[in-house]
């Protein structure tokens, strides 16, 4: 606080020949008050500074100095429309002596979006009395640029509907201490977040959602917190694994190391290090698991970066390993500092922090989507008012996509940074997500099996999820709403199961629980091809059948002595000799397209069965639905 007094008195020196304000007219009395004020702002006791300072002005509202003050502390206090006012009411009294403050007020003009009014102060002091100093100056320039980014972003994104209003989620879960890196439970209604303790130990701690409140806190179970730091961390969907940062372990690789840990019943188990692959001699900290916890991403700075922080990614190997980490690339990473990565459930859309992006000031919050070819779009700033001057960070968004979390030290926080919650924009929301789980049991045993279930874009024929079920069968997948999907359960020695999500035209509010019975390969035995497309009364292949077809055709190379009848259904609608006809030309479809694909026609067999074997009543469209498939028929071993 001495600065913004040591900068008073050095503004009155430099404009005292020039300036109409003469603070030697000022009355004695707010004189006093402002030098107590001085003492007070020195032992950082704000409050009463402020108060000494307002009666000052009370005194003498001529009082330039106490203004320009009151401006610059009810500024740091993000009292912003109060500082306005004051540095307003100071460069109503005299223009060129407050000159210097046109940069300070621009900072509060932009903190309550006011980006134009900023961008004129700033190039009114920028013509007038642009500092010498090349550090000053550049950073001005700097702060220019990014009120002109702010409203060029404004014009180009003109919702003007949105309100952004954060929500502290309350004494159940904030405190003094500060509070962040919040994540959710899959349903919502788990919240687990870090807490630093004493400004000193960070720790993780959860609270459960109940009738809408956040219930007091309590630590994670089990031994994942120390008396040594742990700081970030990310939770599975299925809330079976935990990947956290730890700094200083006798088994660090650097100072800040990742870790993993499992749920037990007698709650998290003893951690592990990640290994060589993933933690190097550097920092190595905020880690985010995608839904399929197949990819780990995360920021560090070692020396291969970019520059500053670098996000990274590393995938997990069939063998339960992890892959070495590797740079996420330019498209997302800059020279400056790029982290705090998260990606969604819909393990598409990723979120993370930059100050290398153009935005708003500091570190601003980005999104990119995951395109064709597992490359990403172009970063995209969330906007004002998510970002600001200051910095942003930490963000979680729920699987409802519209529903974020994050860490801000606002003016309604409890102590230092608090949790809060807010709606996301439209515009930059990720996809709804809902979920699947269940269990892959061996059809004839009823035994969970080992298996993978993979989730693909029908559209683009793109995995989108793939995970694999524990050692009992049990599996857990999200589910993005908006699009098509075939999902496949597969396990060596055993006919793929199919089925199908069909979302486009739908956005579902349930969950669905699906368990599984694989059947073996053996004689007669059979499986329903439920991502098998035809048009209404037409029998050539949809494009969206790639996707099955390329895992028939995976089946039939893995088991080379299989031979196989390719069986065509239909529904009653129509002449029952036209269906007969139309089933036999939809079989001959799936074994032509399979010969194409260099499997030998003498394991293949066609066969239209018309509407003879219905699985399903016909009098209505889902029975009919049911009956209109294709199936698939072991022949011989």
């Amino acid at each position: 606080m001495k600065k913004i007094f040591l900068l008073l008195l050095i503004t009155c020196h430099a404009f005292a020949a020039f300036s109409q304000y003469d603070p030697g007219k000022i009355k004695k009395k707010a004189v006093q008050y402002y030098n107590q004020a001085q003492e007070r702002a020195a032992d950082d006791n704000i409050i009463s500074a402020i108060g000494l300072l307002l009666q000052a002005v009370e005194e003498d509202n001529k009082y330039v100095d106490a203004h320009l003050a009151l401006g610059s502390l009810f500024g740091n206090m993000k009292s912003h429309k109060k500082s306005i006012h004051h540095f307003e009411m100071a460069f109503s009294l005299d223009s060129v002596y407050t000159l210097d403050y046109k940069s300070p007020y621009s900072t509060q003009l932009a903190a309550e979006g006011n980006f134009d009014k900023a961008l004129k102060s700033l190039n009114d002091l920028l013509s007038k009395n642009a500092p010498k100093n090349p550090t000053m100056l550049d950073k001005l320039e700097k702060r220019k640029k990014s009120y002109e980014f702010a409203i060029e972003f404004e014009k180009n994104n003109p919702d003007k509907s949105y309100v952004f209003a954060p929500q502290n989620l309350g004494p159940g879960v904030n405190t003094a201490e500060p509070e962040y890196f919040p994540s959710l439970s899959i349903d919502a209604n788990e919240l687990v977040f870090t807490r630093r303790v004493k400004n000193i130990n960070e720790d993780f701690y959860s609270s459960k959602l109940n009738n809408k409140k956040w219930e007091d806190v309590k630590p994670l179970e089990g031994n994942i917190n120390t008396p040594q730091s742990e700081a970030a961390q990310t939770i599975s969907q299925d809330g079976q694994l935990l990947i956290f940062t730890a700094r200083d372990r006798r088994d660090n690789f650097g100072n800040y190391d990742l870790y993993f840990s499992v749920m037990t019943p007698q709650g998290w188990s003893e951690s592990v290090n990640l290994g060589a692959n993933v933690n190097s001699d550097q920092w190595d900290s905020q880690p985010c698991l995608s839904p399929d916890k197949r990819d780990l991403y995360f920021a560090s700075r070692r020396m291969d970066g970019l520059g500053g922080s670098d996000i990274y990614v590393s995938h997990l190997q069939p063998n339960g390993t992890w892959s070495k980490a590797g740079n996420i690339g330019a498209g997302i990473n800059t020279d400056a500092d790029d982290q705090c990565p998260f990606i969604h459930a819909d393990n598409q859309t990723l979120y993370f922090t930059s100050n290398g992006w153009q935005g708003y000031g500091e570190n601003d919050l980005f999104f990119v989507r995951r395109s064709y070819g597992n490359t990403w779009t172009k970063p995209m700033n969330l906007g004002y008012p998510i970002n600001t001057i200051n910095d942003e960070g930490t963000l979680f968004i729920a699987a409802d996509g519209v529903t974020a979390y994050y860490a801000s030290d606002r003016s309604d926080s409890r102590g230092s940074l608090d949790i809060y919650s807010f709606e996301l924009r439209k515009d930059i929301r990720p996809f709804k997500t809902l979920w699947v789980k269940g269990i892959v049991t061996d059809k004839k045993t009823l035994r969970g099996i080992p298996s993978t279930v993979e989730l693909i874009d029908l559209a683009t024929r793109q995995t989108i999820t793939q995970v694999q079920t524990d050692e009992n069968g049990k599996y857990f997948i999200t589910l993005p709403v908006g699009k098509d999907y075939a999902f496949n359960v597969n396990r060596k020695g055993y006919l793929f199961y199919s089925d199908n999500f069909l979302m486009i035209d739908k956005s579902p509010d349930s969950t669905y629980k699906k368990d599984i019975a694989l059947q073996s390969i053996e004689l007669n035995a059979n499986v329903i091809l439920k991502n098998i497309f035809f048009d209404v009364n037409k029998f050539e292949l949809k494009v969206e059948s790639q996707v099955e077809l390329g895992k028939l055709v995976q089946l039939l190379n893995e088991n080379p002595f299989l031979k196989i009848e390719i069986g065509g259904h239909t529904d009653n609608v129509g002449k029952p000799s036209d269906n007969l006809a139309l089933s036999n030309e939809r079989a001959k479809s799936v074994v032509n397209y399979l010969i194409n694909k260099n499997i030998d026609a003498k394991r293949l067999t066609a066969k239209g069965f018309g509407e003879t074997k219905p699985v399903a009543d016909n009098k209505g469209e889902d029975g009919r639905s049911l009956n209109r498939r294709t199936e698939m028929k072991v022949v011989s071993q």
